[in-house]
């Protein structure tokens, strides 16, 4: 997995992030057991703890869950994740639109780009 860290929020949430996005395009399944906090902040290039922090939060979203036998596995209800998805494809269409308006481009004008572009 490539990890795209920058300065300008909190290593954390942008791992959180980061793992989210990778669970709900499907390279971590419903039910799959994650990668040792260290083996993934090794992976990443960050302190454990940091690591841990954003499975922590990823757990208090119900994306995860951890049992001390068996490890972190990503939630078997595909509603959550299903949830997840739909929020970060709204944030998306958001920033784009968001982008296009300050171009001065209606979101018709930014719609027909979309649709023109393929």
């Amino acid at each position: 997995m490539t990890w795209n860290l920058n300065e300008d929020r909190p290593i954390w949430i942008q791992l959180k992030e980061q793992l989210g996005k990778q669970i709900v395009a499907g390279r971590f399944g419903c039910g799959q057991r994650l990668p040792s906090v260290r083996d993934l902040a090794r992976e990443a290039g960050v302190n454990p703890n940091t690591m841990q922090r954003a499975l922590a939060a990823l757990d208090q979203d119900g994306l995860t869950t951890t049992n001390r036998t068996s490890g972190r596995c990503v939630t078997e209800d595909e509603s959550i994740i299903a949830r997840l998805r739909d929020e970060l494809a709204e944030t998306i269409v958001r920033s784009y639109l968001d982008a296009m308006a300050e171009m001065g481009y209606s979101k018709e004008e930014a719609a027909e780009k979309i649709v023109n572009s393929r």
